[in-house]
């Protein structure tokens, strides 16, 4: 494939489009809660419906990601579905707002939630492929620690904005309930507006800024069958997917669930008002985590291209457990505290060492001209996550009598099984030349 070796330039606009789109997601994962629990306290229910996000995902990306592989346009292989998908996000971010504003019922707020999981969805594989398509294989852990350096302050952006904003609408307003407060200000707007400005303009730069290297002529294109079978044959692609939905799926057990884990710890149930309650505080912690995961994925990616792919990995998935083994004794804000600062460093080294791996696998097969649809299932097994998190974590708490603290030891649990997989992947350290088959 086509290169112009390593670009700032290019890092850069990717980095840019992946704060706009940690943005977005972080709208969802820092207001969704909270505006859903207006509507219903069951965690089931919220569960299922923030889930949509992973059955959305499970299905477009590795479709639209196959499909951009062979697409030939003058605009490009990637950058048509990223300016569509942009537009449509920041459209549907205002969606949401507006039909939480008008008052529409559970099932009209939970079909905007769906368009905008869809929208943010039309181009995550397409993000993703770019990054591959225009950076060497040497020169990916790099640019990897900046573009998670940069995605991850995105969600610090906006978990930071919300937060400013609850504690400016409690002091105007005096009710004690931060999102409560913020629905009666004129506030509750404001992340709304921001995310979609963020989201249309990043797609809007890199569909005019950013060039992509010419598409290779791809000879002997997989089919959907031979691409879905060639992640069985190649069992380092399968153990790799594999050990990502376990990891993600237990930090998809903290994002979708963590207010009502707040608000059990501190207040001894989930209810509507306790949820509420704990809303500010939830944003702090989240910036809290971001920052740390800053911390951590600069050092990551470094670590990726210096001292192996492997111990990287391990390290990072390590130091995101352990914390939360401790979680099933915590019973007070300092420790909650400290446990998910010492997750956020181990989650931002575990983000900037995996983001590149497929990427390098794909060299070293000989494949780099199918980047869209290995990197849609990459976003699948992110995506799957989050499906099984949202109804699978509603429906354990809601057994254990509304007990969110079980979610801890469960989440560790599912790291731990996903570390030995990675160990014991042939090729994740091997340099040379590509193998044949």
């Amino acid at each position: 494939m086509e290169r112009k070796g390593f670009s700032w330039g290019v890092v850069l606009g990717l980095a840019l489009l992946g704060f706009s789109r940690s943005v977005g997601w972080a709208l969802n994962k820092g207001l969704s809660f909270p505006l859903l629990s207006s509507y219903t306290g069951s965690a089931f229910v919220k569960g299922t419906i923030l889930a949509m996000e992973g059955f959305i995902g499970l299905f477009v990306p590795p479709l639209l990601g196959y499909y951009s592989d062979t697409l030939k346009s003058r605009h490009g292989r990637r950058r048509p579905f990223i300016m569509a998908g942009g537009l449509l996000a920041g459209i549907a971010a205002l969606m949401i707002y507006t039909g939480y504003a008008m008052g529409v019922p559970l099932w009209g707020f939970a079909l905007t939630l769906g368009f905008f999981y869809l929208s943010m969805h039309l181009y995550t594989a397409q993000y993703r492929a770019l990054m591959p398509d225009t950076v060497e294989s040497g020169q990916r852990g790099k640019a990897s620690g900046v573009i998670t350096l940069l995605e991850w302050a995105g969600n610090l952006f906006l978990f930071g904005l919300a937060g400013f904003l609850i504690a400016k609408a409690v002091a105007e307003t005096g009710e004690s309930e931060g999102i409560k407060a913020l629905a009666q200000t004129p506030y509750l707007r404001i992340p709304f507006l921001v995310t979609a400005l963020f989201l249309i303009g990043a797609a809007l730069f890199v569909y005019f800024i950013v060039k992509e290297p010419k598409a290779p002529e791809i000879e002997e294109n997989e089919n959907l069958g031979a691409y879905l079978r060639s992640i069985v044959e190649k069992r380092d692609f399968l153990k790799f997917y594999t050990a990502q939905t376990l990891w993600w799926m237990s930090f998809e057990f903290i994002g979708i669930f963590l207010y009502g884990i707040l608000a059990y710890i501190l207040h001894g149930s989930a209810t509507e008002e306790n949820v509420k309650a704990v809303t500010s505080l939830g944003l702090y912690l989240m910036a809290l985590f971001n920052v740390t995961v800053l911390i951590g994925a600069l050092p990551g990616g470094i670590i990726y291209d210096k001292l192996g792919r492997r111990l990287s990995i391990i390290l990072g998935g390590l130091i995101f457990a352990i914390p939360q083994l401790w979680g099933w004794f915590i019973t007070t804000q300092t420790q909650i505290v400290i446990a998910l600062g010492v997750a956020g460093i181990g989650w931002g080294v575990l983000m900037a060492a995996s983001y590149p791996v497929i990427g390098d696998l794909l060299t070293k097969f000989q494949k780099e001209a199918f980047t869209g649809r290995y990197y849609g299932f990459f976003e699948a097994t992110r995506s799957l996550p989050v499906l099984l998190a949202g109804v699978i974590g509603g429906a354990i708490v809601d057994l254990a009598g509304g007990n969110y603290r079980v979610l801890f030891p469960i989440g560790a649990l599912l790291v731990l099984l996903a570390m030995p997989m990675i160990w014991y992947m042939k090729n994740l350290d091997v340099e040379g030349n590509a193998e044949k088959g």
